[in-house]
């Protein structure tokens, strides 16, 4: 757009060739102005995934999974019809497609990072720690072992595969899934999922809980 002085001038000029007021000449000569460029949106920074990263796995950087998802009705496909579209279409493994549509839902405003689409909040997090996997899932399963990192909390086992899988009914009623992994013959990693936390408040003070606990955990496991 020209600097005021310019505008000026060339509205004067406007208004002596077509006898305008000179509302109405300026009206029309900043119509006329091509928009101000702005720059295009950080889809990989929305999406908390790098282009290098989702075009290694999948062929297509964010840029071009927006404008096919956009064109397929995405917004308005549940998180299932999603991932089930972006797989069955583009033939991405089953995790990518999960990941390219929580990023698209990210880009487009549907979910906030930790966020469902239901609304609910969710916390993920993992923890490698030096010893074997049958004393990692020990940890969990037996309740004197893990009163020594995890005290004062009042909670549920509802199902488990040993050395594999857990599913935890928190206090609170909030469901954690857990997974177990062996990384060698001395390490192994834990993986968790809490999931359900009502607030984004809730989910803040819940990973700050899990990152202080798996510290705990994975300084008992030294010893």
């Amino acid at each position: 757009m020209p600097k005021q002085k310019d505008l000026k001038r060339v509205v004067r000029a406007r208004m002596q060739k077509t006898g305008e007021a000179y509302t109405t000449a300026r009206l029309h000569i900043v119509r006329k102005q091509p928009p101000v460029d702005t720059p295009p949106p950080d889809y990989a920074a929305l999406a908390r995934m790098s282009d290098e990263a989702v075009k290694k796995a999948t062929g297509c950087d964010w840029t071009k999974w927006v404008v096919a998802l956009d064109k397929a009705g995405g917004k308005e496909m549940s998180h299932p019809q999603l991932a089930a579209h972006i797989h069955e279409k583009y033939h991405t493994p089953s995790w990518w497609s999960q990941m390219v549509a929580v990023g698209y839902e990210r880009i487009r405003g549907l979910r906030g990072h930790g966020q469902q689409r239901s609304g609910d909040w969710s916390v993920n997090k993992s923890k490698t720690v030096a010893a074997p996997l049958a004393e990692l899932y020990a940890a969990f399963s037996n309740a004197r072992r893990r009163a020594r990192w995890l005290p004062g909390v009042k909670l549920t086992i509802r199902g488990a595969r040993p050395n594999q899988t857990m599913r935890i009914r928190w206090e609170d009623g909030t469901p954690v899934d857990l997974g177990f992994y062996a990384r060698g013959q001395s390490k192994s990693q834990v993986t968790l999922a809490h999931r359900k936390l009502p607030t984004k408040a809730d989910a803040d003070r819940v990973r700050a809980f899990w990152t202080e606990r798996l510290e705990a955990l994975a300084a008992m496991m030294k010893k």
